[in-house]
């Protein structure tokens, strides 16, 4: 580790650290703007020089591209170094535009800080400047090309860092010209960290925009609910509305940035169609009538029928403090539940994942970057967890072999394999990869009864992940038994939702799952049921059918679902933006999020895009919502009922005040239980369905999110290998009627070898979530005319 001084103070810094970065972790904070940690050096804008006095290197050096060495004296201060980068800003700002009042990264902008802190002023240069054509880049990303200082993070970001080429620098000098061959959206599901990357207002955020200033908003740090991955994010409110949700650093899980349904999903906490109001039988009331009305409407069924007519379910979107709210409520009560998966087989699923995680095993997206071997198991990641497909992005640049083994089509912006293999198929390719010793070719064709063509890719892969040093397997829940016992192998689960660790450590061994409550109330064994944060159609089609069949529904909840519509008692709760709240993400890893604001009608809506009204003793609209956690808690004072006082530090073994802000790993992990085994249609049967997320709009809260949904498929569509259409006499681009249930949904055919035979992939939708394991003709048809 090399020693140097730099102002004077000296520090120890790792090998091939540059010296801006070493100055930085002394507080020294260096002129900059094409350097950034995740980037590394380019050397592009020159702002970054210093003096180098003593040592290997001598005389006036960018500080981003010479490595700290020891024995190296550096000056921050030195005249020569003040004066270069004062003349670098003169000339970047001999271009750039001076519109700082009504530009949006005005206040929060690098150019700004440089060009006040470097001492320019007034502008010598006479001529005219230089201008530009902007491009519409889509929904995300608003192009002001006359601001561009040409620093390159951009580019470097979109294409190097990502893999994405539809956006980078053309023409070359003084007129490069950084954007799309022709406007268009932008292809990346990465682009919204363009506007957190670029130091000017160049790229900026569109959805943002004339809303607030950053500088303007309540911040805090946040977690994103959208996926299971826990990526660490600042949410950023303004009158009364989350207005922008930017990447926060965090190097054990996302690092600087996150994917575009993690930054443009919040629309749900302020949409016009949130309920925000207590109904009683669907009528408006007043949350102190609806939680006295649920809890004697509940205390009547305990009289009539025993305290084991009353269930609870939650999901595994709400948070730790949420989950174990309700599992103080059911114990106190004596009901039964929590429920927070759809079936056993589910629950069982992650609890074996989580417990796969054991003995160090458990790998974080960071870790994934810097492995040289990964298997992704029945796993999409650009789908299933977009940051997945960034940290698999940084391993194959590395030199990393990069496999996905899923029967859906999978795209990822990196050099990888795809097995598209039918789910029953799944282990015998993990056997294979995972093993201690490269297979032959014989062996393959033993274990695994494939078409041909795929025999040269595991032949391939076979040998690279038995020599690999740092393979990981990336798997999700229902393949946890094909962990191999290899303890070369780090495990990285994908799980079902944004706290279905949480919900698997809260939950008991021996809990319900909601398909056993949808049995109980269909026996009129259930009457009563508390439906906490949970959608019943997305969850269990079973238990949305047997809702009608309750004598008491209550729901607690802050999206608009059908759950939402049947209860007959509402209850309106906080989002996570509001009440704060700790998440346990896939890999076990506990996590906070601050609330950012207190709930409360959007003031936009409120005054009618005016003024909201001047009544000062008028109660806020919009702020009836409570936590879910504390309507628990006073529904239990309502029922008479002595709620424990239980902590999540008794399922996971670290408690709130633990939670570091990079987070902490779970203590307690379940026993492992019987893994189940992967789906598979029985002879004759048909086709297994394979649920398929799409980037945008698929998931619990991105449903309900104006922006969200303005990104989603146009149409649903259903996928299938040539030799399955050609058995069902279909044919790519037809219209298909798709029967589920009592229900008809129209959808259109996309026919793909990248499909694996025997495979029907289908939208992850509550309308879709009726079918059933495999499906055949009956379900799939030609739409008539």
């Amino acid at each position: 580790m090399p020693d140097l001084i730099i102002d004077g103070r000296p520090v120890r810094v790792p090998k091939g650290t540059p010296v801006i970065a070493a100055a930085e972790s002394l507080g020294i904070v260096i002129p900059r703007f094409c350097w950034h940690p995740a980037l590394g050096a380019a050397g592009a804008c020159r702002m970054c020089a210093v003096m180098f006095l003593d040592g290997p290197v001598k005389g006036l050096e960018m500080s981003c591209m010479v490595p700290a060495a020891d024995g190296m004296v550096v000056e921050t201060f030195h005249p020569e170094a003040v004066t270069f980068r004062r003349r670098v800003v003169e000339l970047l700002m001999a271009n750039h535009p001076h519109d700082c009042p009504v530009c949006d990264e005005g206040g929060h902008c690098l150019l700004q800080d440089e060009t006040i802190s470097g001492g320019h002023a007034l502008r010598r240069f006479p001529g005219r400047k230089r201008t530009y054509l902007d491009q519409d880049l889509g929904p995300f990303i608003q192009h002001e090309m006359n601001r561009c200082i040409h620093c390159y993070r951009c580019a470097r970001f979109y294409q190097e860092y990502c893999g994405y080429l539809d956006f980078g620098p053309m023409q070359n000098a003084n007129r490069v010209y950084f954007g799309r061959f022709a406007s268009g959206p932008l292809e990346s599901p990465f682009s919204g960290n363009l506007a957190d990357i670029c130091p000017t207002g160049t790229l900026t955020d569109k959805p943002g925009r004339y809303k607030s200033r950053r500088w303007d908003c309540q911040r805090a740090p946040s977690v994103c609910p959208h996926c299971s991955l826990g990526c660490a994010t600042v949410a950023l409110s303004r009158y009364r509305e989350v207005v922008r949700v930017e990447a926060r650093e965090n190097p054990a899980v996302n690092g600087h940035f996150i994917c575009d349904r993690g930054r443009y999903s919040f629309g749900y906490a302020a949409s016009a169609e949130r309920p925000r109001q207590a109904r009683a039988d669907g009528v408006p009331t007043s949350m102190s009538t609806a939680l006295a009305l649920a809890g004697t409407r509940l205390g009547g069924v305990v009289e009539a029928f025993g305290p084991e007519a009353v269930a609870v379910v939650g999901s595994a979107r709400s948070s730790l403090e949420t989950q174990t709210a309700l599992t103080a409520l059911a114990r106190a009560g004596g009901w039964r539940g929590p429920a927070f998966f759809a079936d056993r087989t589910e629950q069982q699923a992650v609890a074996a994942a989580l417990a796969a995680l054991a003995g160090g095993r458990a790998r974080s997206l960071a870790e994934i970057g810097q492995a040289d071997a990964v298997l992704c198991l029945g796993v999409s990641p650009l789908h299933d967890a977009p940051m997945l497909a960034l940290s698999l992005r940084q391993a194959a640049r590395a030199g990393a072999v990069v496999a996905v083994a899923d029967p859906r089509p999978a795209t990822l912006p990196l050099p990888f394999t795809h097995l598209p293999l039918a789910p029953d198929k799944l282990p015998g390719a993990a056997a294979l990869l995972t093993g201690a010793e490269a297979a032959d070719a014989a062996a393959i064709q033993r274990a695994l009864p494939l078409s041909p063509e795929l025999w040269p890719a595991l032949e391939r892969l076979a040998p690279a992940f038995a020599a690999a040093g740092n393979p990981v397997l990336v798997f999700a829940p229902a393949l946890a038994a094909q962990a191999p016992a290899d303890a070369r192998f780090g495990l990285f689960p994908v799980l079902c939702g944004p706290n279905a660790a949480g919900a698997a450590l809260v939950a008991d061994a021996d809990a319900p799952a909601c398909d056993d409550l949808a049995r109980a109330i269909e026996a009129g064994e259930v009457k009563g049921l508390v439906l906490a944060e949970a959608d019943a159609a997305a969850l269990s089609p079973r238990l949305a059918a047997a809702l009608p069949g309750l004598e008491t529904l209550v729901v607690l909840d802050h999206l608009p679902t059908p759950s939402f519509a049947a209860a007959k008692v509402f209850l309106p709760t906080q989002t996570l933006f509001e009440s704060g709240g700790t998440l346990c993400n896939n890999e076990a890893r506990l996590q906070y999020a601050a609330p950012v604001a207190p709930p409360g009608e959007p003031v936009s809506r409120d005054g009618r895009g005016g003024h909201p009204p001047r009544d000062y003793a008028r109660k806020l609209p919009g702020t009836d919502p409570l936590p879910a956690a504390a309507l628990c808690a006073v529904l239990a004072l309502e029922m008479g009922l002595d709620m424990p006082a239980l902590s999540f530090a008794a399922f996971t073994g670290v408690g709130p005040e633990d939670v570091a802000p990079e987070g902490t790993r779970a203590t307690r992990l379940p026993a492992a239980p019987t893994a189940p085994a992967p789906p598979s249609a029985p002879p004759g049967q048909g086709l297994v369905v394979v649920r398929d997320d799409a980037l945008f709009a698929t998931d619990a809260y991105g449903r309900y999110a104006p922006l969200a949904r303005a990104q989603a498929p146009a149409a649903s569509v259903v996928r299938l290998h040539p030799d399955d259409a050609a058995g069902l006499g279909l044919a790519d681009g037809e219209a298909l009627t798709v029967t589920v249930g009592d229900r008809r949904i129209e959808a259109t055919l996309a026919v793909s070898a990248a499909v694996a035979r025997g495979a029907a992939v289908v939208p992850r939708l509550p309308g879709w979530a009726g079918l059933p394991a495999a499906i055949g003709p009956e379900t799939l048809r030609r739409r008539q005319p």
